[in-house]
């Protein structure tokens, strides 16, 4: 039996069950914005490799990648020291421009016993903040990094963000953070 492979590219179990993402709202439309964005992203969560496309090309990360089919893909080291895939996806629309990076939950589940079918099982509730808290920290000070490059309106963090639905006063399914006057506040997920 060959070990699991997280930071295979290729392999499409790596890939299942959805995205976990830290979404930066950059702002206005705005090219050069965009792109030194997504160059200061990838760089800030230290992603090796850009591949593009069914055949995974290598290429430069930056706003043109997104061209040949919208979606960025390479690895990155969790703070666990495990290897993972992970991807960018692009937002421009009705003038706003938002950023992913997103990690599989299939990758993260191969990498984290605790996972299993979240957000889909019974660990999926509260008790699902004892992985996703630090995970989450670690892309707040992933996002953090970006700002201090290039600033953004907000970001946030959880799995597949609607970034409308998943910040309510009370619920937040989602992380945030948004530059306040000593820099950037982070308020945690709290379901």
């Amino acid at each position: 039996m060959r070990p699991i492979a997280t930071d295979d590219l290729s392999d499409p179990e790596n890939w299942t069950g959805g995205f976990y993402e830290l979404l930066l709202v950059l702002g206005a439309t705005d090219d050069a914005r965009f792109d030194r964005a997504v160059r200061s992203l990838w760089r800030a969560a230290d992603v090796r490799e850009c591949r593009v496309g069914p055949g995974l090309v290598e290429t430069a990360p930056g706003a043109d990648a997104f061209t040949v089919d919208g979606h960025l893909r390479g690895t990155l080291t969790l703070p666990s020291g495990d290897r993972v895939v992970c991807g960018s996806y692009a937002y421009r629309y009705e003038g706003v421009d938002s950023l992913e990076l997103h990690l599989p939950l299939g990758v993260l589940e191969r990498t984290d016993d605790r996972i299993g079918g979240y957000p889909f099982d019974h660990r999926s509730g509260v008790e699902s903040l004892a992985w996703r808290a630090p995970l989450d920290r670690w892309l707040a000070d992933i996002a953090v990094r970006v700002y201090d490059d290039v600033p953004f309106e907000r970001a946030l963090i959880g799995f597949e963000i609607d970034e409308d639905a998943d910040t309510t006063v009370d619920r937040r399914y989602a992380a945030q953070l948004s530059p306040g006057v000593n820099g950037m506040d982070y308020r945690p997920a709290t379901t």
